[in-house]
């Protein structure tokens, strides 16, 4: 029996075993810190990719589109005229609850440019929003969904009133956030 060969075969067989073992907690680990990140937005990407693999593979690949953008704090000026603009937005609703819905949604993508995020399509705005403000762009989303149902003639002042709560959630996010850079999660 020749011992090197048995000696060496079980030093590749343990080798193996530790590499394999070192590849599951690394995904096991990059998935527990995906879940802790994105928070409900982990749990809608898995459902509407149907597939975890997938699924964490779209969410990085938001975090490295994201991490090209300048994102950018407000200045105070600016701050100030936001929170302006906003107080306007809310008390025309009382008047014009469409109006309201339009004006808020017109606000919150100029503060998102102000900040250096990207304004020319919707799911993308919504993607890399996500990265940031992942609890919040729900909100987002279901405020957006109800100005196209006003465009359509099918939202309910309620209905209105959730849009401008919705989209008031993530322009305080935007106005006042001072992470900049919100640790990103990396392969």
């Amino acid at each position: 029996m020749n011992y090197a060969a048995v000696f060496l075969f079980v030093v590749v067989v343990v080798l193996a075993l530790i590499a394999i073992a070192a590849y599951f907690y690394s995904r096991e680990r990059r998935s527990k810190l995906l879940r802790e990140h994105f928070g409900p937005e982990y749990d809608r990407v898995v459902e509407k990719e149907k597939n975890v693999r997938r699924a964490e593979a779209a969410l990085l690949e938001r975090a490295r589109t994201r991490k090209t953008f300048h994102i950018r704090p407000l200045s105070s000026t600016d701050q100030t005229s936001f929170t302006n603009q906003w107080n306007v937005v809310q008390s025309r609703f009382v008047d014009d609850p469409s109006g309201a819905v339009v004006e808020a949604d017109r606000l919150v993508d100029e503060i998102m440019e102000a900040r250096g995020y990207p304004v020319r399509d919707f799911d993308q705005q919504a993607e890399i929003i996500s990265v940031d403000h992942p609890v919040v762009v729900q909100n987002y989303r279901v405020a957006h969904n109800i100005a196209i149902r006003q465009n359509q003639g099918k939202a309910s002042t309620e209905d209105l009133r959730k849009a401008v709560v919705h989209y008031r959630s993530l322009f305080d996010e935007l106005l006042y956030d001072s992470r900049l850079e919100r640790k990103v999660v990396n392969r």
